[in-house]
Formats: structure tokens, sequence, C-alpha cells
């Protein structure tokens, strides 16, 4: 097909419904500049995950079109020239294994002015020897999903930003400066020494935390003043400080909102039971296990009588190939204590979840 006059690839490429089928046509650049041009016209969406010789450069031959989504994986992206609404109705941004440096990131960002949602997976960010810090800004960005980034410094300025997950990341300082519009905060396995999400906190609905470490005091500050919390969920959270003490009482008080609860028996130690406030509007408790104790049964009854509107209670529970006879004890006995348990809570809806 190579072989053939741009125009007449174009006009073939033209007639197909998506640019998957343009890969699959060839992997070389012509049939897809073919295509390119003579749709990006009206293109609205572009999926491009295709390596192509010589290398088509998306950004320059997509610029100041219609495109509304644009998905890059496995590509490089150079030389990206200030301006902007280069990008003038790109909503939806996503960079999966894209080598890219932290400027022309920056540039690119600045010539989205509609840019609602974010994603970079796995990028390889290049760092000039005078930047030690990736900053972004996009005052119009909702959402953003970073997973697989290594960085020393990434300052984020997005004064709309309303959901931000950070997953597998190693970080040696995190910084979010809004205006108080997040709602949703998850970090999944996330390695920083400095994490700071601003002071205005008071909108936030959801904070998501797994396989993380953190001071409690530092972490108690960035979501305390979060008065209107709906689900909170600790889950492998490591508070590394001696006086990281999460209690029932502190919860309750801080966050009179909460309706969903998830706890790891990991908090055993920094998640007491102190107090005798009540989780009023709590209505789906979820508490699990890593290794199971004889004490988690105990743990469990605690969280029942704290929650006099619960609805429905998971169980999770992680339970080895390799048995051994103790661990098999043990879990018989806490299934009987579950049972004896749950005929004081008939009203509430119970499940396992077991891996």
């Amino acid at each position: 097909m190579e072989h053939l006059p741009v125009e007449v690839i174009g006009n073939i490429l033209s007639r197909l419904k998506a640019a998957r089928d343009v890969v699959i046509a060839s992997a070389t650049s012509a049939p897809v500049i073919a295509w390119l041009m003579y749709t990006r016209d009206t293109l609205r969406q572009l999926h491009y995950n295709v390596r192509t010789t010589p290398i088509v450069n998306i950004i320059e031959k997509c610029s100041r079109q219609k495109l509304e989504v644009l998905a890059l994986a496995y590509n490089s992206v150079t030389g990206v020239e200030p301006s902007y609404e280069k990008f003038p109705c790109l909503k939806s941004l996503s960079l999966s294994y894209v080598s890219i440096s932290a400027w022309d990131l920056s540039l690119l960002l600045t010539a989205c002015p509609k840019l609602q949602n974010l994603a970079l997976i796995n990028p390889d960010i290049a760092m000039s020897d005078a930047q030690a810090t990736m900053e972004l800004n996009s005052p119009s960005l909702k959402d953003i999903y970073v997973e697989a980034v290594s960085l020393d410094k990434f300052i984020l300025e997005a004064d709309s930003i309303e959901n931000l997950h950070l997953k597998d990341c190693t970080l040696e300082l995190f910084e979010l400066i809004g205006k108080g519009s997040l709602r949703v905060l998850k970090i999944d396995d996330v390695s920083v020494l400095h994490l700071d999400i601003g002071d205005n906190t008071e909108n936030l609905q959801i904070v998501d935390v797994s396989s993380f470490t953190i001071m409690w005091p530092k972490f108690y500050n960035m979501i305390s003043k979060s008065s209107n919390l709906k689900r909170l969920r600790l889950w492998g959270v490591v508070f590394d400080d001696e006086d990281g003490v999460v209690d029932l009482e502190t919860v309750s008080s801080c966050f009179p909102q909460l309706s969903h609860l998830s706890l790891s028996y990991d908090l055993k130690d920094v998640c007491g039971l102190q107090g005798s406030s009540h989780l009023e509007n709590v209505v789906v408790l979820e508490l699990g296990w890593t290794i199971i104790s004889e004490l988690f049964s105990d743990w469990v009854a605690g969280f029942l009588e704290r929650c006099p509107n619960l609805k429905k209670l998971v169980i999770f529970g992680v339970v080895s190939e390799a048995k051994s006879h103790e661990e098999c004890r043990i879990l018989a006995s806490f299934t009987s204590s579950i049972v004896r348990l749950m005929r004081k809570y008939l009203h509430v809806e119970v499940q396992f979840d077991y891996e």
C-alpha cells in the first residue's frame, strides 16, 4: 500500500471506521498520514498506539482541529511549540508509555484550554539538568490519574481539580495547588516523602488510601477539615510515628457525614475503639485482614456496636493456600464468632470476600 499515491491511500482509508483499522492496514507512516489528512477535520477521538517508520508526529498532525479525545501509547512526543490553543476542543488526554520531557508536557497542557481529564501511565519523563521539578498547570483540569511515575518533585496547579488518583508512584514531593474543589483522593501503593494537597479540603467526599506509609499528624491535618467526607478507606496503611493513633472518636467528630467506612486489621494498633461516640451515618462497613488473628472478631464486634444504623458488613480476608492447622483453627473460630455475633444484628447484610 505504501507504493500508492498518498491521495489514493487517504481515499481508501477514510472509508474505514476507526484508526485501529488503519494500523491493521499498514505499519508504515504513509497510510497513517494519508488517513489523518482525510479525516482530521471531522475526527473527534483518536486512540493511537502503533509504532510507525518513520515516526508520525501526532501532536502536529492533529493540532488546531476538532479532536476531543486523544490517547497516545508507545510513542514519543518532542518539540511541542508554545501555543495556547493548539488543541482548542481537547477534553481528554491519555499518555501511556510515552516518552516526553517535563517541559513539553507542560506546554502540551497549556495548549489544551478545555482539558478535563488527564492520564499519565508509566511515562518516560525527561528532566533537564536545570529542572528538578515537574510543574504542570491546567485551570480546566478536573480529573487526573497518575500511574508508575518516578520523580523528585511534582507540582500540579489545577484550580478546578475534583479527582486525584496516584498509583504505583515514587515521589520525593507531590504538591497540589488548587482552590478547594478536590472531591476524590485516591492513593494506591505510593512512596512519597512530602505530600501536600492544600488546606482547602472542605469539599473532599472520598478518601481511599491503600499500601501507603505516612506520618499520622500530616495525614490527619490533610483531611481533618473534610467535614463533608462520605467514604473513608484506609487499607494496608502504615502511620510512621509512635503517636499515630486513629480512634473512632476522632473519625466521628471530624466526619459526621461518613456513610462508608473501610479499614484493614493492619490498623488495629492505630485504629482503636476509644471513646463513646457513634458513627450514626455509616451504613456500609468493610473490615479485613491480611493475617488473621484471634482478636479480629472482637474488633468487628466493637465496630458493629458503634454503627447503630449499619445496613451492610463486608469481611475481606486473605487465606493462604498452604494453611497450617493453627490457621484453620483460627478461621473456624472466627466463623463461629461471626455467626453468633450477627444473630444480634439480623438487619445487617453480611458478605465475605476471601482471596
